[in-house]
């Protein structure tokens, strides 16, 4: 069945990319924006399913202000990367509501392989279905989890990931030492974690802001990190090689089997990494 999909923050990178799986699904889509004439109460009067996609920080303040027009038949979803506050205020309406992260950039070309996470929190099992199955036709991955459970799992994916990103690049710019200055020592290991780092650099900083700040299951992770390089910073200032190497056996006991397949997988990284 076609529907009348609308995305609030259409115009914006990931709300024309969801355009697009919709539209490529057969679905009518309008999109509100900034600077179109649409705007977000239309598209909450007139659409099947509204969809979300603002930045972390607006995204509470415009569900609310749309959720009057919402009825029961509808289906409310958003797109930010944290889930417990969007959910709870996407439940004031009287729509269906789920909660919805996509775990990839708008820069993809397609949802092939990609993963978008669920947390459905007031929705039938038909209705849940058909907005996967968009998903799913086009070669997603659907991972439906609970919106708490959702942000904790966030707080290591992408807070801890992104903290101690941002704190490699901070120890280079202490340091005087720009990723130019050590090209002619890359390793494929070294130049893999200096993109990763680079791409980090050349995207918004308030959305990462917004992302470690505005996500509660945050602070207890960056203080498990924390305590983690004081004493790997103990072991290896303090010369104690027995202290190290009880350290990383610990971890590597904590990661288990995911040790060798991670060896793999970086193995096949490498090997692209040079024949580009």
């Amino acid at each position: 069945m076609l529907v009348k999909v609308g995305i609030i923050g259409g115009t914006g990178k990931m709300g024309a990319f969801f355009r697009e799986v919709f539209s490529r699904a057969g679905h009518d889509v309008t999109v509100s924006g900034r600077r179109t004439e649409t705007r977000s109460v239309d598209i909450a009067r007139q659409c099947d399913i509204v969809m979300v996609s603002v930045p972390i920080r607006e995204t509470v303040s415009v569900i609310r202000e749309i959720s009057p027009c919402l009825s029961e038949d509808q289906v409310f979803c958003d797109l930010t990367s944290l889930k417990v506050a969007p959910v709870q205020a996407m439940l004031e309406s009287r729509a269906k509501v789920v909660g919805l992260h996509p775990m990839f950039g708008p820069s993809v070309e397609s949802l092939q392989c990609q993963t978008i996470v669920a947390t459905p929190a007031r929705c039938d099992e038909e209705t849940l279905e058909a907005l996967f199955g968009v998903f799913r036709a086009q070669g997603a991955r659907v991972t439906v989890t609970t919106p708490e459970e959702h942000d904790r799992a966030m707080a290591v994916v992408q807070g801890l990931t992104h903290y101690v990103t941002l704190g490699m690049a901070g120890t280079m710019r202490r340091l005087g030492v720009t990723p130019e200055d050590t090209m002619a020592f890359m390793s494929p290991i070294y130049q893999i974690e200096m993109s990763l780092v680079g791409r980090l650099l050349s995207q918004d900083p308030d959305l990462y802001a917004d992302i470690l700040m505005l996500n509660p299951a945050v602070p207890p992770v960056l203080a498990a990190c924390g305590e983690s390089f004081a004493a790997l910073r103990e072991a290896v200032t303090g010369d104690d090689t027995n202290a190290f190497r009880r350290l990383f056996l610990e971890d590597s006991h904590h990661f288990g089997d995911y040790c060798e397949r991670a060896a793999r997988e970086s193995d096949m990284l490498i090997a692209a990494m040079v024949r580009r």
